[in-house]
């Protein structure tokens, strides 16, 4: 399996990321992300891969992807469409410095879904970050 990492430029948390992608969704179904370059391995992320989103600086959720498709920016500029499952999987909190564009991430170096503990939820990110860190989470 396959997956591939990207930065959420300009998202402050998981919630943000959520809420941005809600608003898209509603205004053009299905939920894709658009990226300029079309994957050579696109076959490997559609059979089970996921998109792990950096954001502030560390690797926080993860999107399975279900497809990807040659689609046109809303100026009909040529680009790639990733169709995302909506819902945002938490993993383990993993520094990730800044880099360009999307990179492919091999399954044993991705990080590893986060399980829910009661109360886990309402936790800020910056503290979840925090305290990983400290290996405390």
């Amino acid at each position: 399996m396959l997956h591939l990492i990207k930065l959420a430029v300009g998202v402050r948390d998981i919630a943000h990321l959520a809420a941005l992608q809600k608003a898209r969704a509603e205004a053009s179904p299905p939920l894709r992300h658009f990226t300029r370059n079309f994957p050579k391995r696109a076959a490997e992320l559609t059979a089970g891969g996921s998109i792990y989103w950096v954001i502030g600086g560390a690797v926080l959720a993860r999107q399975l992807i279900l497809d990807i498709r040659h689609d046109q920016e809303p100026d009909g500029t040529p680009c790639t469409a990733l169709v995302l499952e909506p819902t945002l999987v938490r993993v383990e909190a993993r520094a990730q410095r800044a880099f360009q564009g999307w990179r492919y991430l091999e399954a044993k170096d991705a990080p590893a879904d986060l399980t829910s503990v009661a109360g886990d939820d309402a936790m800020p990110e910056a503290m979840r970050r925090d305290l990983a860190a400290l290996g405390l989470l």
